[in-house]
């Protein structure tokens, strides 16, 4: 009987007194630091996955299959895990959406990386993952999912890499039998660019509820299978892949702007209840010449004057390393207390000038004087 195998045996109680006892033994390190010396997939507390399989689908993506350890508790298509990978000494962590089903039979979970030209662990995963690579992982989270019961219709679409999670729901709702109007829309530069393409087009020829489309933004022909359209999102667009989307529920992950179009258009139609948003680019912060003041990282002695820019961004501008994951404001990695002065949130435009208060410093910006424990 293995060490993990012993130490699931005693009761929820008498289990985390032994963990307890054994973590104070191994003090200064977690246990686990022990334990993945001997094989780092062998965890008490740690989740982390390991590579099973690598795929390349177009030349900028990476396609991989993890199996995670024993704690992890599955997840809904459309949320997202945390992924965090060393470099250089340095462990730093990036949000992806599993694009596999949630009802996957082998419990593994399939993640399609974009290796974007400053993305540091999507260039990292595209030229070093290999079978046997072991990451961490946190559990899944994010409100991006379908509800329960189904609606009747359902309209998916996405853009680039926007595609893993709305992939994730087509193929949850196909594996629970699904029998209303369904369409996926997915938007891309050109076929070479389209993850997924052969499995789409599979899609496409077995269900007569469920349309695939393909909409190219650069260029001038297609597979009739997908039964393409090209250029950009707009009404003509809506009303050719669902004339019934005024009586469905909208789901949307694609680039800013594929997000700002469709966005405008439901706007425009008084549909805005219905569509259902994942952003995953990092939200703008306007600098603008009237930012004043100064930014004090009181754990580190270091004074900045205000550029305007979002906090986390100045702290790197100032030479400091904070931890952060998404740059998105949705998994709470780069979490500073701020104890005095006046914050804006990019996204939403609310402001905050409540001292000792835990703030993102990925979408806050500094209004006047701030202070910031880093």
């Amino acid at each position: 009987m293995t060490l993990q195998q012993k130490l699931r045996q005693p009761s929820k109680r008498g289990r985390f007194s032994l963990l307890s006892l054994f973590e104070a033994m191994a003090t200064p390190h977690a246990l686990d630091r022990y334990l993945e010396l001997v094989d780092p997939m062998t965890t008490v507390r740690d989740l982390r996955g390991e590579v099973t399989a690598v795929h390349y689908s177009t030349a900028d993506t990476v396609t991989l299959t993890l199996r995670p350890t024993q704690q992890w508790n599955g997840f809904e298509a459309g949320q997202f895990v945390q992924v965090g990978v060393v470099i250089d000494g340095v462990r730093h962590t990036r949000c992806y959406s599993p694009a596999c089903s949630q009802y996957r039979d082998d419990g593994r979970i399939e993640l399609t990386i974009k290796a974007h030209p400053e993305g540091l662990v999507s260039q990292y995963l595209h030229r070093n993952a290999r079978v046997g690579l072991v990451v961490s992982l946190s559990q899944a989270s994010g409100t991006f999912y379908l509800p329960t019961p189904r609606p009747e219709r359902v309209l998916l679409i996405s853009g680039g890499s926007g595609i893993t999670p709305v992939l994730s729901m087509l193929r949850s709702l196909l594996d629970e039998g699904y029998s209303g109007d369904l369409t996926f829309l997915h938007y891309a530069y050109s076929e070479k660019d389209v993850s997924y393409r052969r499995e789409l087009e599979k899609i496409a020829e077995g269900k007569d509820n469920v349309r695939v489309v393909i909409a190219y933004t650069d260029q001038e022909d297609g597979d009739a299978k997908t039964g393409d359209l090209h250029g950009f999102f707009g009404t003509e667009h809506l009303d050719a892949v669902a004339p019934w989307h005024r009586d469905a529920h909208t789901y949307l992950c694609g680039p800013p702007g594929l997000m700002r179009g469709v966005k405008n258009v439901y706007a425009e139609l008084g549909l805005t209840e219905s569509l259902h948003l994942e952003e995953f680019a990092p939200p703008t912060a306007t600098v603008t010449d009237d930012a004043d003041g100064d930014v004090t990282f009181t754990g580190s002695d270091v004074v900045a004057t205000n550029s305007g820019r979002t906090l986390l961004e100045q702290a790197e501008d100032a030479g400091l390393t904070p931890a952060f994951g998404c740059r998105m404001g949705i998994c709470f990695t780069c979490t500073s207390v701020k104890t005095s002065g006046c914050t804006k949130n990019v996204q939403t435009g609310e402001t905050d000038s409540e001292p000792d208060k835990k703030i993102q410093l990925c979408v806050s910006v500094p209004v006047g004087d701030v202070a910031i424990e880093i």
